[in-house]
This record gives structure tokens, C-alpha cells and sequence, in this order.
């Protein structure tokens, strides 16, 4: 089996020492390929350490929304120097929070129009963070446009009804541990209806670890359980979710 978890934070202080302990046992649960993302000036330095270390390792870079407002044209230029990296796969995570609201809706917006269309004159995908502010990502998404790489809706969390206009949009839709939660259902049933060669699957470890890790430490190895829920409610095998969401990453990220 090979799974592909699209978005993990192997280079957060949790994990320092750890990464090669935390790549083997990924690799015993069928998790072989991790796009590691940064979205600070250290985490993006890490990510592209890490990328460069190992193999199976992807590195995305980008400006959180939770950082926004010290966005300048010297992170900017930070950022652009380091996407022609061969193992930049994307640009993120970037977006909108309303729920730290570290910074005015405005200010976000700003920034996370700017990222995309850095996105799309760099030939990249984006990956796209959003809390408590879909409608708000849907629209500047939808006013700035997608890109010919197209981009990730991250950790989804929302309807099948607003999964379906975002990759109306030309979106990709991942998921997280939330998935195997019980009161998920909203979630559930977009994994379930959505076509296959639209979505993706993900830990964002440390943090929303899946059933029947939930309340611990999340680690990239459990993106195995995220594909084990999502085959249980499309009727699959888990070897066929694990094919169809690794194949959508790899055609999605230009890698092998």
C-alpha cells in the first residue's frame, strides 16, 4: 500500500529527533510519501531541510493567515526565492482564520489574494487553510481564480454542498482525522459522495489525530486510518482509496 499524507508538520518542534523514527513507522502503516508544510519563516526552512534529507519527504511553503500581518515584500521575496525548489511542491498553507483572528478579515484577505496568484505565476498549486471563514475563502477563491495546477482545500470541515463548489471551482478536497469522528457527519458524507479523483487524504500531525488515536498526539503514520474510514464509507478496499488519493497527490504535486 502507499499512501500519500498531503499535509503534515514533521518539521514542528514536536517531532525534532523524531523524523526518522516517525518516517518508519509511517512507512510500516503504508504511509510512503508526507508533503511536509511550512508557513513561517522557520517551518518553511525546516520543510525544505527535511525535503532535502529524504526522499519521501515534499516540501510546501506559504504565509498563514495567523501570520498575516506581518506579511512584507521581504517574506514575499523569502518565499519566491524558495519555490523553484525541486522539492516545492505547492504554495501554502495560506488562507483565512477567523477564529484566532490574529489580524482583520481585511488585512487576510489581502494576503491570501496575494499568495494565490504567486500560486499561479509559479505554475503551483495552493493549499488553503480555512476556519471559521468558508464562505469568505469560497469567494476571494472564487474572484482571484484557480490557477492550471488547481489547489487543496485543506482539513476540510464543511458540507458535501460546499465541497462540491469548491471543486466546481477547481479545487482538490482533503481529509483529515476529522473524517473518523463520530459526530463528523457532514464531513462523512462528503468523503463519501465526492467523486474519488477529487479528493485527498491527510493527518496535519501533530494535531486532529483520527480515531482511535483521537486526544493524542497525531503522527503521519495515521493518515492509514483517515484511508481505512474513507474505504469503509465509499464500500472500497483501503488499497483502493490508498491508490486513488496517492495517484490524485502525485498528478496534483508533478512527482513521481
Amino acid at each position: 500500500m502507499e499512501i500519500f499524507d498531503t499535509h503534515t508538520h514533521l518539521n514542528a518542534d514536536d517531532f525534532a529527533g523524531r523524523e526518522a523514527e516517525e518516517l518508519a513507522l509511517a512507512k510500516e502503516m503504508g504511509v510512503t510519501r508526507h508533503n511536509v508544510v511550512g508557513f513561517d519563516a522557520p517551518t518553511i526552512k525546516r520543510a525544505i531541510e527535511l525535503a532535502e534529507e529524504y526522499p519521501e519527504i515534499y516540501a510546501t511553503i506559504g504565509w498563514h493567515p495567523t501570520e498575516a500581518g506581518s506579511y512584507n515584500q521581504e517574506i514575499e521575496d523569502m518565499i519566491v526565492s524558495n519555490l523553484s525548489h525541486p522539492k516545492v511542491v505547492g504554495l501554502g498553507e495560506i488562507g483565512l482564520d477567523y477564529y484566532w483572528m490574529e489580524d482583520p478579515e481585511d488585512v487576510q484577505i489581502e494576503v491570501f489574494k496575494r499568495q494565490i496568484q504567486l500560486s499561479k505565476e509559479h505554475n503551483l498549486p495552493f493549499i488553503v487553510h480555512t476556519r471559521d471563514a468558508m464562505e469568505d475563502t469560497y469567494k476571494v477563491i472564487r474572484e482571484v481564480g484557480v490557477g492550471p495546477r488547481g489547489g487543496i482545500i485543506h482539513s476540510f470541515s464543511g458540507s458535501l454542498e460546499m465541497a462540491e463548489r469548491f471543486v466546481e471551482l477547481g479545487m482538490m478536497i482533503s481529509f483529515s482525522g476529522v473524517v473518523t469522528f463520530k459526530k463528523a457527519l457532514d464531513v462523512q458524507e462528503a468523503a463519501q459522495k465526492l467523486p474519488l479523483d477529487k479528493i485527498l487524504v491527510e493527518t496535519d500531525a501533530p494535531y486532529l489525530a483520527p480515531v482511535p488515536k483521537r486526544g493524542r498526539e497525531n503522527r503521519t503514520a495515521y493518515t492509514r486510518y483517515v484511508v481505512d474510514k474513507i474505504a469503509e464509507l465509499r464500500g472500497l478496499t483501503s488499497e483502493e482509496v490508498a491508490k486513488a488519493t496517492s495517484d490524485n497527490a502525485k498528478r496534483l504535486f508533478n512527482c513521481d
